[in-house]
């Protein structure tokens, strides 16, 4: 073999690499993707609705195709009915087989993903409040994702500026156990940033009856209500009360000023709140999806973070009801709601 004709053959197997990585490279980026959202809650919801909207717009570009499994584990929150949508779950996983998997907030994980720590799906997760080791997602070379931290500190901070003489506030929690880890990064962070507020009472209520009796007796008790968990309040025949109409009546029958860490609260009557943006939970986690499936990046690559910035809004609505004046400059730099939901929509709340 003389040199001219081994020289041809280096070039054309040099030729043949050049094309075969660009095509691959083409496929790659053309292909079209199986991702499964499994959602926590359900939707029409705005907390959910934003996630995956944030989520597909970080995909923009991609050729993907989605199916959507909602848990409706807040509607529906006994044991035996989130055991029965964790493995419908799992078992549309198994059939479908998704490039990759997206899951929100803590029941996706707990009844879901945690089943396939190191296999080979990747996941993606958002709005996590729990230890992501408490699912076994800590080293896991599979799974990844954005946590859910509360703007504790600031959301009394900013109650405060709008009612400054608030000293003692009494948290309320349903039995859901997203709580445990909300509440506990509250305790810490109160009592070393705002050593000047009291929590004087950190309540789980289980019925929206005995919640009534203690909104009642809180109005001469406490300066201020924390609404966190008010999602499993059971009525007289064991349902689980609507968080809108929990809202509501709260807005009807208490007069003290109260906050939550989310946005929809305040739409439904809370009074303030400096809120995690669902939207931008879904976003983070759609640009963590989008570099495994475009880039091959490995899950583990990408750090367990929460998303940082929070966003104050508060219900003028409630704010007249309570006769509270708000200074012009709290509305120039915070959101304002000026309408209670229902009233805006003309809403007959229903289970």
């Amino acid at each position: 073999m003389n040199m001219a004709f081994l020289k041809r053959i280096i070039v054309f197997v040099g030729i043949l690499e050049i094309v075969l990585c660009a095509a691959s490279q083409t496929w790659s980026s053309d292909r079209k993707y199986k991702v499964l959202h499994i959602m926590s809650y359900h939707s029409p919801w705005e907390w959910t609705d934003d996630q995956f909207n944030g989520f597909k717009d970080a995909l923009k570009g991609l050729d993907v195709e989605y199916r959507v499994f909602q848990m409706d584990t807040k509607r529906r929150s006994d044991g035996a009915w989130k055991e029965k949508v964790g493995r419908e779950a799992r078992e549309l996983i198994d059939i479908w087989k998704p490039d990759l998997v997206y899951t929100n907030d803590d029941n996706a994980q707990a009844y879901v993903a945690r089943y396939y720590v190191n296999r080979d799906i990747p996941f993606v997760f958002s709005a996590v409040n729990a230890d992501p080791g408490a699912y076994g997602f800590t080293g896991s070379q599979n799974i990844t994702g954005v946590l859910e931290h509360e703007h504790s500190v600031e959301t009394v901070r900013f109650l405060q500026e709008i009612v400054p003489d608030i000293k003692t506030i009494a948290v309320i929690v349903d039995d859901d156990p997203t709580w445990v880890g909300v509440t506990a990064r509250m305790k810490q962070r109160l009592s070393m940033d705002l050593p000047d507020v009291q929590v004087a009472r950190w309540d789980t209520i289980r019925t929206f009856r005995e919640y009534q009796e203690r909104i009642r007796g809180y109005q001469t008790q406490v300066d201020a209500l924390g609404l966190l968990g008010i999602h499993t309040f059971k009525d007289g025949e064991g349902k689980n009360v609507p968080w809108q109409e929990v809202l509501k009546w709260t807005a009807e029958n208490s007069s003290l000023p109260d906050f939550s860490f989310w946005k929809d609260r305040v739409l439904y009557g809370t009074l303030a709140a400096v809120y995690v943006s669902g939207y931008q939970q879904g976003l983070s986690a759609g640009k963590i999806a989008r570099g495994i499936l475009l880039e091959g990046k490995k899950p583990s690559s990408f750090p367990i973070l929460p998303t940082i910035k929070g966003q104050p809004v508060l219900s003028l609505a409630r704010a007249k009801k309570l006769g509270i004046q708000i200074k012009s400059t709290i509305l120039l730099t915070a959101g304002v709601v000026k309408q209670f939901e229902w009233e805006r929509q003309g809403l007959k709340i229903e289970n």
